[in-house]
């Protein structure tokens, strides 16, 4: 298995798709940095988030999962998520995952510096979709995130062997989400 180069992501977005849409240079004037660099992705958070507020009582369950934890808030600006709290929110960028690949995400250090904790699972291969974000607050404090600037890298794995079982073979839970995407259970 290796991390692949900038080569190799810009190579497969033009020709395969995997991540739409593509920004082929690093955009770091006066954002947060997003688009490729040396051996990675850099993801933007886009303008829909689901903040977490406790305003109903709900009770954090992953198999029952209450919508009523979060508001929906949409913007072209930045969200707060209030202090020890977080956001669900989606990517810009729609992917498309070979067979071969898996990958890795990891928050950027601009928010790790303030305290902003990002959180995502790896991209199984054959996984399809926009990236369902954990954007949690640990500090005391408000956090502003900023809508369609940089939020995460993605690291890209390539094996060596083809995978037995894709994602998309196993018709995972989560191919081809579109939207911010809570937790469910395959019934």
């Amino acid at each position: 298995m290796s991390v692949k180069s900038d080569g190799w992501i810009k190579k497969m977005a033009k020709e395969f798709g995997m991540i739409e849409p593509f920004q082929e240079g690093q955009v770091n004037q006066g954002v947060i940095s997003y688009g490729v660099s040396s051996y990675g992705y850099d993801i933007r958070v886009g303008r829909d988030f689901k903040v977490f507020t406790n305003a109903y009582g709900a009770t954090v369950d992953p198999k029952a999962f209450d919508p009523k934890a979060f508001i929906d808030i949409a913007t072209d600006t930045y969200i707060t998520i209030p202090p020890n709290s977080f956001a669900l929110a989606r990517t810009v960028e729609y992917f498309r995952i070979p067979r071969n690949v898996i990958t890795i995400c990891l928050g950027k250090s601009t928010y790790a510096r303030c305290g902003i904790i990002v959180n995502v699972t790896p991209f199984e291969p054959e996984w399809e979709g926009f990236v369902t974000l954990e954007i949690s607050n640990t500090t005391p404090l408000p956090a502003k995130i900023y809508a369609n600037e940089g939020i995460a890298q993605v690291l890209f794995l390539e094996s060596d062997e083809i995978c037995e079982v894709s994602y998309a073979d196993k018709k995972g839970k989560y191919q081809k989400q579109k939207e911010i995407t809570l937790p469910k259970l395959v019934k």
